[in-house]
């Protein structure tokens, strides 16, 4: 159990800017983990085993990308009682993101505007930190994924080249990989959604996971990660394109542009993509609707707006088979991770 109670650890980074306390977190849980300190952090572990997409998941409940680009801490976020982490976005030459300030709180919601543009010290540096992972040498370790992405720099006609260099980069290193085509602060990324688009980067994208997996003597499930703005006609077509091309899994879903929730509120016009609260029912909607669209034993992530144990159990009920958080951990605190595991571990019995 956490020695550090986090509603006082909130109070002291809710003080400062966003992006800054996002970077001080990272910096302590870095240099904490694998010593002592990760004690004040360290919670109980859930035991709730489950196979998905052939991998063996301790527990349902994971980590959403975003939180630690550049692989940092996967061994101190293990020791919150996650079953599975995903690391990155990560891109294949370096890049500093959009220009700040470019991440925002919006307590009165619950919720968080970014618009990072996948900053990140690059491929080469990424895996370097994955390699040193302790936890990943553990006799049963929780279940890694890699998310990748394009470079800003790399127009959208070559966009293939950089998820092949990434694919290629992340595959000796990860259990799963995620092919991430739905940040909303990638210039024209959500156009690899659409129909054409996402049949020839998934063609591609498959083609060459054959290859690797002949290289390395295994198959890694490629999943999708989608945003929570399609409407039913859209996620007819990304499911059917995935289904055509042997992907793994999606992952429902990345931030939305939509801003209903957040009228009038201090920074609620900020550009970006929103996350927590108000984007769980439509995280949920996609959920359902990929649900009835892929059948049952499609393996389905769900992510956004879990705050928490009940609001994990509502992505299990939408079709889910996995849950993640990233925005409720920034609100609630390492606590929120064994109470979904185990709520969702009840909701089941």
């Amino acid at each position: 159990m956490s020695a550090l109670p986090y509603s006082l650890a909130r109070r002291l980074l809710f003080r400062l800017d966003p992006e800054t306390a996002h970077d001080l977190t990272l910096d302590w849980l870095t240099r904490g983990q694998n010593t002592p300190l990760q004690y004040l952090w360290q919670q109980a572990f859930v035991d709730d085993p489950v196979t998905v997409a052939g991998l063996q998941f301790p527990n349902r409940i994971g980590l959403a990308a975003g939180l630690d680009k550049n692989a940092r801490c996967i061994d101190a976020l293990g020791a919150i009682g996650f079953g599975f982490v995903e690391v990155g976005t990560v891109t294949p030459q370096p890049q500093s993101g959009s220009q700040k300030p470019r991440m925002f709180r919006l307590p009165e919601a619950e919720a968080i505007i970014n618009r990072l543009g996948f900053n990140n010290r690059g491929l080469d540096a990424f895996v370097r930190n994955v390699e040193q992972s302790r936890l990943r040498r553990r006799k049963a370790p929780m279940v890694l994924g890699l998310n990748i992405g394009k470079n800003a720099t790399t127009p959208i006609e070559r966009a293939s080249d950089d998820y092949i260099a990434a694919l290629e980069g992340v595959y000796p290193h990860a259990d799963y990989i995620v092919v991430n085509v739905s940040s909303p602060n990638t210039k024209n990324l959500r156009t690899l959604q659409t129909d054409e688009a996402l049949d020839a980067l998934l063609g591609i994208l498959a083609a060459r996971r054959e290859v690797l997996c002949d290289l390395h003597g295994r198959r890694k499930p490629l999943f999708v990660k989608i945003a929570p703005d399609l409407d039913d006609e859209q996620v007819a077509v990304v499911a059917d394109v995935m289904h055509r091309h042997g992907m793994d899994g999606v992952i429902a879903s990345n931030t939305t542009l939509s801003r209903s929730a957040v009228q009038g509120l201090p920074h609620g016009e900020e550009g970006g993509g929103l996350s927590g609260t108000p984007v769980r029912s439509a995280s949920n909607r996609v959920i359902a609707a990929f649900r009835a669209r892929l059948g049952k034993g499609f393996p389905i992530i769900g992510v956004g707006g879990v705050m928490c144990g009940a609001d994990a159990v509502t992505k299990l009920e939408a079709g889910a088979d996995l849950v993640q958080v990233y925005t409720g951990l920034v609100y609630r605190g390492p606590t929120l991770v064994p109470e979904a595991a185990k709520a969702m571990r009840d909701a089941r019995r």
